[in-house]
């Protein structure tokens, strides 16, 4: 089975969140059954379901078989992610998503009076909770998997370590984006890129599947360390993307700068550029009133000062070394070898 294999199961997906929402709209009190919809319009919203396939090929992984037993779980992650995004955006101050407006920018017009200074208070608890409801989703998705309870348990406990994991990286992200951006280091945004991105977007959906697949947890060893690489690099790849900076051109969006996100190409230029282009990165970085020439010049910045140039040889790197573990291991099935290697090359050489 290959990535394209897997990605007619996308459709399938799609109809199961949808009738997970539609379940619980039926049962939900009339006054909550608005906020439902506006949850199911947010999750069927778009993304690149890159959780859920990863949760169908740990199964895959596991037992050379057609993963449908798993497409519960890949409902499960999207859930997860939903959940995610909804809160990571008001901690960002993030005003799109998806194409969108974010949940609580969305739910702030919903107030009785929009324009009042109680509006965005309301869109903000309205959306935590949102958030919070999808973690009832999660579980109840992963708990419907028609595999042996004591598979499902281990998937469950997986998925207690991700969040608890990613947690601890929203933790030392928010505590980054207090600091002054001089004193964010490398290793900082790394810790930060491997908690709360790697372990939750590649390691720990393809250990859900692979669980799910009977594989016991010391199976999962090699897995792990190829997923973890992997999911650094596509983090690195999503901050190159964020700063507007595809295939070395200056996009217009440039979000993650003006949110203020201490990314590796802000931490690097600060530190190695000169102070011209520190100078133009620190006047956009958590400004969202940047003017289009602002941002170009930061765009620049992190181009001239080798910032740009020392993600890109990160990535590589580890990809090269994610591809050699996997290439050396004895415990990963020799037929499951070229699906991981599709996985990585969708997941960090991207372009959107």
């Amino acid at each position: 089975m290959d990535l394209a294999a897997l990605g007619r199961y996308l459709p399938k997906l799609e109809r199961n969140l949808a009738e997970t929402y539609m379940g619980a709209y039926r049962d939900a009190p009339r006054r909550v059954r608005r906020y439902l919809r506006v949850m199911e319009k947010f999750t069927l919203r778009g993304g690149k379901r890159f959780r859920a396939l990863c949760v169908l090929a740990g199964y895959h992984v596991a037992t050379g078989r057609a993963p449908d037993p798993a497409l519960p779980a890949a409902s499960a992650l999207e859930h997860f992610q939903s959940w995610m995004l909804i809160h990571d955006d008001i901690i960002d101050h993030g005003e799109k998503r998806r194409g969108g407006p974010t949940m609580h920018r969305e739910l702030a017009r919903w107030a009785r009076h929009p324009r009042s200074p109680g509006a965005a208070d309301y869109g903000t608890g309205l959306a935590i909770t949102l958030g919070d409801l999808e973690e009832p989703f999660t579980v109840g998705a992963l708990l419907s998997c028609p595999v042996p309870l004591g598979a499902r348990l281990a998937a469950l406990d997986e998925y207690r370590r991700m969040t608890q994991w990613t947690a601890y990286g929203q933790i030392l992200d928010i505590e980054n984006g207090a600091w002054d951006p001089r004193a964010v280091t490398e290793r900082d945004v790394r810790i930060v890129h491997r908690l709360k991105s790697a372990v939750y977007t590649v390691a720990s959906p393809l250990a859900i599947g692979a669980l799910l697949g009977g594989w016991r947890p010391p199976q999962l060893a090699d897995l792990r360390r190829i997923a973890l690489d992997l999911g650094v690099a596509f983090q690195l790849r999503d901050d190159v993307l964020g700063a507007g900076l595809s295939g070395g051109r200056l996009d217009k969006d440039a979000n993650d700068l003006t949110e203020g996100k201490r990314t590796l190409l802000v931490v690097r230029a600060l530190s190695t550029g000169t102070p011209r282009e520190r100078a133009a990165v620190r006047a956009v970085l958590g400004n969202p009133r940047a003017s289009r020439t602002m941002i170009r010049r930061a765009q620049t910045a992190l181009q001239t000062s080798g910032s740009l140039a020392y993600s890109e040889r990160t990535i590589s790197r580890l990809t090269r070394r994610a591809l050699g573990r996997l290439a050396r291991s004895a415990t990963l099935p020799a037929r499951s070898k070229p699906l991981i290697e599709e996985i990585a090359d969708r997941l960090v050489h991207r372009t959107h």
